[in-house]
């Protein structure tokens, strides 16, 4: 099945990432990335900004209320829902100016996982890591490259996992006491067809994976078969989340990034796509 994405916005990102719907937010949220921009979809495709520091990678919410943005090197939690809400840092997680936050996401336990990378991308730079209640982070998983998408499956025991530099996305299993353990490989995605960046998990278990320089999102079904192609006018595909009233609209983010805006003039623009199969409310952290 072929489905072609639609616009929802102009142009509004260097580098899009991170779209997170929340009914409670109002809507969808998600990040220009190394701008250090939280951007918050209005009607007809406004957006509002919200500056967080020089990175914000991850944005989502508490259970308590309010929500939490990893920066640059930083946990920052919002008690309040209101986009504009004052932030506190929960500490630097490390010292390396070479190291930042990229991609993250909650568990079913409301354990918040943080990944990193090089700015330089340099191979095994970065890491997968869990916040402790203080904010502290534990490394889960050592010396990856770009740590990017990561989602369960409906039933909570299945983990999604995609370290962009190795073309796959990984599959891990998950125990509430125990957490994320035997990682191996679900699907590979051939580098012709891009590299597989931010992804999400709909209610039936396919997983929906952004593919970086590949103009495309793809669905995978719980046995790894490709079975659902997204396409889009721009190369550089970042993320995907579910959201709409019913959780049936596809939202997807792309970057600009590098981009000769002339041959590609939508990249940076947010897109969305109706799939026929609907998405489950994002998992949010009680940090």
């Amino acid at each position: 099945m072929t489905i072609t994405a639609y616009t929802v916005t102009d142009p509004v990102t260097e580098h899009g990432e991170g779209p997170v719907w929340c009914a409670r937010w109002g809507g969808l949220r998600f990040v220009d990335m190394l701008a250090g921009e939280v951007l918050a979809l209005g009607p007809g495709g406004h957006v509002r900004r919200r500056r967080v520091g020089p990175l914000a990678a991850v944005v989502r919410p508490r259970v308590s209320g309010g929500y939490v943005v990893a920066a640059e090197r930083e946990l920052l939690l919002a008690d309040s829902d209101d986009l504009d809400a004052p932030l506190r840092s929960l500490g630097e997680a490390w010292t390396d100016p070479a190291i930042r936050m990229n991609e993250g996401g909650c568990d079913p336990g409301g354990r918040f996982y943080i990944g990193s990378m090089a700015y330089d991308a340099r191979p095994g730079r970065g890491s997968f890591s869990v916040a402790g209640p203080d904010g502290a982070l534990r490394v889960v998983l050592p010396e990856v490259t770009i740590s990017n998408g990561f989602d369960f499956s409906p039933d909570g025991r299945l983990a999604y996992y995609a370290d962009t530099a190795t073309g796959r996305v990984d599959v891990l299993d998950y125990d509430p006491d125990g957490g994320l353990s035997g990682r191996r490989p679900f699907v590979a995605v051939d580098a012709a067809r891009g590299a597989p960046d931010g992804l999400t998990v709909d209610a039936e278990g396919g997983v929906w994976v952004a593919l970086w320089e590949g103009g495309a999102v793809h669905r995978y079904a719980p046995d790894g078969r490709l079975d659902a192609v997204v396409t889009l006018p721009v190369r550089k595909v970042t993320a995907v989340a579910f959201g709409g009233e019913s959780l049936d609209r596809l939202f997807v983010t792309t970057s600009a990034l590098d981009v000769d805006r002339a041959e590609q003039p939508l990249a940076g623009a947010l897109f969305a796509a109706d799939p026929g199969i609907p998405g489950r409310e994002v998992l949010p952290t009680t940090l």
